[in-house]
């Protein structure tokens, strides 16, 4: 009786843990990118609120001394740094008004954009 009690919650708990980590898991990355379509969509979202004015809608800009976007580098660290800290006295640093999770959806973003 002990015995095919502990298998009868053995099983149950193995079911349990399947249909909860197919209902958990993380959206798929879009290519080899690892960035998903829900990171691209905020980035697009903020970019339009932050960082248009300046870089231009679609990151197309306008004859201003903001660069095209879709040019930068494949260097994620530097955009961060950039992008917190500012560049140049330019670019007004945004560290403070943006968190990590912004920042990286800004990056996947750009990174969807970037030229080849």
């Amino acid at each position: 009786m002990k015995k095919a009690f502990l298998i009868a919650a053995a099983t149950c708990f193995a079911a349990a843990t399947t249909a909860n980590a197919q209902t958990t898991a993380p959206a798929p990355p879009i290519g080899n990118s690892g960035i998903d379509q829900a990171q691209i969509d905020q980035g697009k979202v903020t970019f339009a609120q932050k960082c248009s004015h300046c870089h231009g809608p679609d990151m197309v800009t306008g004859g201003t001394i903001a660069p095209d976007l879709r040019g930068f580098p494949d260097d994620r660290a530097r955009f961060f740094t950039t992008v917190k800290l500012g560049k140049n006295g330019r670019m007004p640093p945004w560290g403070d008004m943006l968190d990590d999770d912004r920042i990286g959806a800004l990056w996947a973003y750009v990174s969807s954009r970037r030229n080849p």
